[in-house]
C-alpha cells in the first residue's frame, strides 16, 4: 500500500481525495487543523488564511478554533473511513493531568492512530513532553511535531533529547525539518525510535540522503493542500531504485509504525 503519511483535513474533500487518486495513494494521515488555504479564491483570502497557519505556529490554541478542527476531522473520518487514518491533536502548554485526559478523550477515545500534528512555538519544544509522557502511558502512540519554520535547530535538539527519555514513542519529526535537514539526519541516526516525515522538502537531494541514511525511518508525505501527493511521491521515486527501500518508505515504514495490517 502507498500511504501518505502528513495530510490536513481539506475543504471540500472531494478535492484531496482526487490528489490521492492521481498519486495512487491508498491512505493517508489525516491531521487536524485550523488553517485551510485551499479555500483562498484571491491572494488576499490567501493571508487571511496563512495568518491562522501563523497564529497557530506561534502558538495560539483558542478552544473554539481546536474544537472545530476536530469537529472537521471527525467528519472527514466518518465519511472515508477507508483513505484517512485520523491523527489528533492536544494544545501545548497545559497541566500534566489535563494533557493526560485530553489524549485520553480526543485520541484514544476517538480510535485515532497517533498524536500530532503539533507545533509549539519557536525555542519552546519542551512544550511536548508531557504529549511524550501521555502517549507512553498508551503503548507507545506515535508522535508528529511539525519540522518547517519556525521550529529552530535547539528544538530539533530539545526533540531528540526527548525521544531517548522516551524510546518506546515513535516520534516524527514533519517536513524533513526544513532548512534544518542536515541537524535532523544526524540527530535521527543517533535516536533509534526518530524518525523524519519528508514533505515540502525545498532540496531533491536533502530526500536522497535522508533516506539513504535511514531507510526505515523516513516517510512519504504530501502535507497536502500545502504540497500535493503526486509531487513527492515523484520526489521520492527520483532518489529510490524500486525494491525495498522504496516500498518501506512510501508505505511500508508507516505501516510498522501504525500496526497496519
Amino acid at each position: 500500500m502507498i500511504l501518505d503519511a502528513h495530510s490536513h483535513v481539506h475543504d471540500p474533500l472531494d478535492a484531496h481525495l482526487s490528489a490521492l487518486d492521481d498519486a495512487g495513494v491508498d491512505r493517508t494521515v489525516l491531521f487536524p487543523t485550523r488553517a485551510h488555504p485551499e479555500r483562498a479564491t484571491d491572494l488576499d483570502s490567501l493571508r487571511g488564511e496563512t495568518g491562522v497557519l501563523e497564529r497557530a505556529l506561534a502558538g495560539g490554541t483558542g478552544n473554539d478554533g481546536f474544537a472545530l478542527a476536530m469537529r472537521e476531522l471527525d467528519e472527514a473520518l466518518d465519511a472515508h473511513p477507508d483513505r484517512f487514518l485520523g491523527f489528533g491533536s492536544v494544545p501545548l502548554g497545559r497541566p500534566d493531568a489535563e494533557t493526560a485526559a485530553r489524549v485520553e478523550r480526543e485520541v484514544i477515545g476517538r480510535g485515532l492512530y497517533g498524536i500530532g500534528e503539533l507545533a509549539p512555538p519557536p525555542n519552546q519544544a519542551a512544550l511536548v513532553e508531557p504529549v511524550l509522557r501521555a502517549a507512553d502511558d498508551h503503548a507507545g502512540l506515535p508522535v508528529v511535531v511539525h519540522g518547517f519554520a519556525p521550529t529552530t535547530a535547539a528544538d530539533l535538539r530539545t526533540l531528540a533529547q526527548l525521544a531517548a527519555r522516551y524510546p518506546k514513542v515513535p516520534l516524527v519529526i514533519s517536513q524533513l525539518a526544513g532548512t534544518h535537514w542536515m541537524s535532523a539526519i544526524e540527530l535521527a541516526r543517533a535516536v533509534p525510535n526518530l524518525h523524519l516525515e519528508l514533505s515540502t522538502a525545498n532540496i531533491v537531494f536533502a530526500v536522497r540522503r535522508a533516506i539513504h541514511e535511514l531507510p526505515t525511518r523516513t516517510l512519504f508525505g504530501s502535507d497536502a493542500p500545502y504540497g500535493d501527493p503526486v509531487v513527492a511521491r515523484t520526489t521520492v521515486e527520483r532518489v529510490t531504485a524500486p525494491g525495498e527501500v522504496r516500498d518501506r518508505v512510501l508505505g511500508g515504514n508507516l505501516a510498522e509504525l501504525l500496526g497496519l495490517g
